[in-house]
């Protein structure tokens, strides 16, 4: 059966009311300086929904800190409030707001509602990672998730998930009802695009260490993007592939991060798997283009999002055949398994050495990431929230 693919078109119409309509949103990571994915997620939906907001539409957006970007949205439907905490900000400061002036609507992208929430409220539901592989969280966090989740399937009018693979999670996890689940697709970063420019690529590979052709990852260093496993597969690979070609392996650390440091030495392969470490923003674009490949391994993903920041910057893709990967990559990317690095090794050695596929794959990326915006998550949203 072919993977669920997402609808290139928004059909949605904005009812007409007689009133305003105050929305209220989590806006605490959308604030933050440094982002991952959920982060990425919450500031891009919220600058969308500002921009495609009706008329009749308000929204009043809550962080604990000043927002650390230059792009956060400001026009006269969008008023955001700050409001300092030191600790529990969710449960404690956010519901004393909400008791004392509360909003029509409750919209929280991140995963946590607030213990107390007076007024009807939207949550997404971004993966349920904890529940396919526990190991790779700390108990405390996996408890906490597993608690929200659950939580969150009894008491939020409407649950919004990344995929149908999340969907079809808090179904058989939790007894969800599907008809309070919707899947709203992420979008992507239109203004992320292909570098172009030679020297700007050959510089920003330097800024990190990085020379000559590589394979590339880009994203947090956690168990669950598999990136032993990863790791593994590349040095099974390195007798059919180019003398100088390498992994670079590069993002922020995360939970157990030390084993991924600790394969590379014990296998000898410091000179050929580098780790940069965290890769600001500005400079996605220029080491994605110049990379040979992008490799997504994960052996779970929600949505899988850098999968389409590759594609968009004609970067060839390979990733997982599990979760919601094929939903995302369509056509666009090659599969494997994850969970064999022999299946794994043999697609890096594929796509290595491949020309016509590697131009293939980048000809099916760009047709695949116009089935994904901002925009129309943003106008499905709205629509979910006029219902509420």
């Amino acid at each position: 059966m072919m993977p669920h693919q997402p609808q290139s078109k928004s059909n949605y119409i904005a009812p007409k009311v007689s009133s305003i309509l105050t929305v209220g949103i989590d806006a605490s990571r959308a604030a933050r300086a440094r982002r991952t994915g959920t982060e990425t997620y919450s500031l891009e939906i919220i600058k969308a929904l500002a921009k495609c907001s009706p008329d009749y539409l308000r929204l009043r957006l809550y962080t604990p800190h000043p927002p650390q970007h230059t792009d956060w949205p400001a026009s006269a439907q969008v008023e955001t409030r700050v409001i300092p905490w030191p600790r529990l900000w969710t449960h404690l400061r956010l519901a004393a707001e909400l008791r004392q002036h509360p909003p029509d609507r409750l919209f929280v992208p991140a995963h946590v509602l607030p213990l107390y929430c007076p007024v009807p409220a939207l949550v997404t539901v971004h993966d349920l990672g904890y529940k396919h592989y526990p190991a790779a969280h700390r108990p405390f966090d996996r408890w906490y998730l597993d608690w929200t989740t659950r939580r969150h399937t009894r008491v939020a009018r409407y649950i919004l998930a990344d995929s149908q693979a999340t969907k079809q999670d808090l179904i058989d996890f939790y007894q969800a009802d599907p008809q309070r689940i919707s899947v709203v697709y992420l979008g992507r970063d239109e203004s992320l695009t292909r570098e172009d420019d030679p020297l700007i690529i050959e510089r920003t590979k330097a800024k990190y260490g990085v020379d000559g052709d590589y394979l590339f990852y880009l994203g947090t260093l956690h168990p669950r993007k598999n990136l032993v496993q990863l790791i593994e597969a590349f040095q099974l690979a390195v007798p059919q592939l180019p003398l100088t070609l390498k992994l670079v392996i590069a993002g922020q650390k995360g939970w157990l991060y030390d084993e991924i440091f600790s394969r590379v030495q014990t296998l000898g392969m410091t000179e050929r798997i580098l780790l940069p470490g965290y890769i600001d923003d500005a400079d996605k674009p220029a080491l994605l283009s110049g990379a040979l490949a992008y490799v997504f391994p994960s052996l779970y993903e929600g949505f899988g999002l850098p999968v389409l920041e590759a594609m968009a910057c004609q970067t060839p893709v390979l990733t997982s055949n599990v979760s919601s990967l094929p939903e995302v990559a369509g056509d666009a990317a090659l599969l494997v398994d994850p969970h064999s690095s022999n299946d794994i090794a043999a697609g890096l050695i594929r796509l290595t050495t491949d020309t016509d596929l590697r131009h293939q794959l980048i000809e099916q990326g760009l047709r695949q990431i116009e089935k994904f915006s901002w925009d129309k998550a943003a106008n499905q949203i709205l629509e979910i929230l006029a219902k509420c």
